[in-house]
């Protein structure tokens, strides 16, 4: 199994949250797509009682309800699978309800990454959680910390092919169709891009349009996935959280020791089906950090990043919606993080095209 390493962060925490000196850099909505104003680009999840608005097992009912006077705010997940996006971040949703009174929660889903930075610019969303506009935008936002589960800031993009499959490196690629998930997403896109192009392939466009030494398709980490098991791809990329349940036991013992010691996602491996095989693994990426809009004037802001930071393993675990999957948990707690963490991702977005120029 072929793989290479890159550079390891090792972020400090200070239990505070404050402005980070990111990389001011330009939009990340490069690739024209529509803003996060509602409708068909967002789905919602709203009112006090926790409950999910596409009919989904109702939460535990919540002690922070809103009031006559409550303040409204907007929460953007990770885009992906609306339903599912929402199942995973319940337990962080309701924490926020149940210790932060006075407060009218939303929680939306993008469609894609380049919905968030509008939204954010349009003062339609307080919070966001993705490195991708972060990056472009840093005097937009204040951050929180950087997501923890499994006790690990970290996660890792993998490549996987089907266990009878021919392919067993990055070069093996060539010539075949690849799923990956959204255009902008740092582990489903951004990172399998960048390898490809230094294994030799020409990526053409990608991702903003076609490669030219493969053939790719774009959708989400659930989507990517889906399309290898029903054959409609040679392989995928995804994030290890979404690509380990696939992965046989046996095949631990071939893991590179830096996702044996920092993967927060060995105790999903071999759970579900297909049965896939990795092919490559990135180096350990800073997990999505979690971010409020500089421009939102609140004391509620503040209240919000302590709660975060405050929590933790034990204490998210009273929040859990009924027959909830603790191996979906995408937190436990933040973690601080500083600029040379994330200066990887800002280095493959460059190379690969996206551009974050002002």
């Amino acid at each position: 199994m072929s793989d290479r390493t890159g550079g390891d962060g090792r972020p400090g925490r200070t239990g505070r949250f404050s402005r980070r000196g990111f990389i001011t850099a330009g939009a990340a909505a490069v690739m024209g797509l529509a803003g996060c104003s509602g409708g068909s680009n967002t789905t919602d999840s709203g009112g006090s009682d926790g409950g999910d608005s596409d009919g989904t097992t109702p939460t535990p009912t919540v002690t922070g309800t809103p009031g006559p006077n409550a303040e409204e705010i907007t929460m953007l997940l990770t885009p992906g699978t609306p339903s599912d996006a929402k199942r995973r971040y319940k337990p962080m949703e309701n924490l926020i309800r149940d210790k932060v009174d006075g407060i009218d929660l939303t929680v939306r889903v993008p469609l894609n990454y380049s919905a968030i930075r509008p939204a954010l610019e349009s003062e339609q969303a307080e919070i966001g959680m993705d490195d991708v506009t972060l990056l472009s935008a840093p005097d937009l936002m204040d951050v929180y910390g950087t997501t923890v589960t499994g006790g690990s800031a970290f996660y890792f993009s993998m490549m996987l092919v089907p266990m009878d499959s021919s392919i067993d490196e990055r070069t093996d690629v060539k010539g075949k169709d690849w799923a990956f998930a959204d255009r902008l997403s740092t582990s489903g896109s951004i990172f399998a891009l960048y390898t490809l192009q230094k294994a030799g392939l020409d990526i053409g466009e990608a991702p903003k349009g076609p490669a030219t030494d493969f053939n790719g398709t774009w959708s989400d980490h659930e989507q990517a996935v889906k399309r290898v098991a029903e054959g409609k791809a040679d392989g995928c990329t995804t994030y290890g959280g979404n690509g380990m349940p696939h992965v046989p036991e046996k095949l631990k013992s071939e893991f590179p020791e830096r996702v044996i010691n920092k993967s927060s996602a060995l105790d999903t491996i071999d759970t579900e089906k297909p049965k896939l095989k990795p092919i490559w693994w990135s180096f350990p990426i800073p997990k999505q950090p979690v971010y409020a809009r500089s421009s939102w004037d609140s004391a509620k802001k503040q209240e919000i990043g302590d709660v975060l930071l405050n929590s933790d393993k034990e204490s998210i675990k009273q929040y859990y919606p009924p027959d909830y999957n603790e191996n979906d948990l995408p937190f436990t707690t933040l973690q601080d993080t500083a600029i040379e963490d994330y200066q990887p991702i800002r280095k493959r977005m460059n190379k690969v095209g996206i551009s974050l120029a002002p």
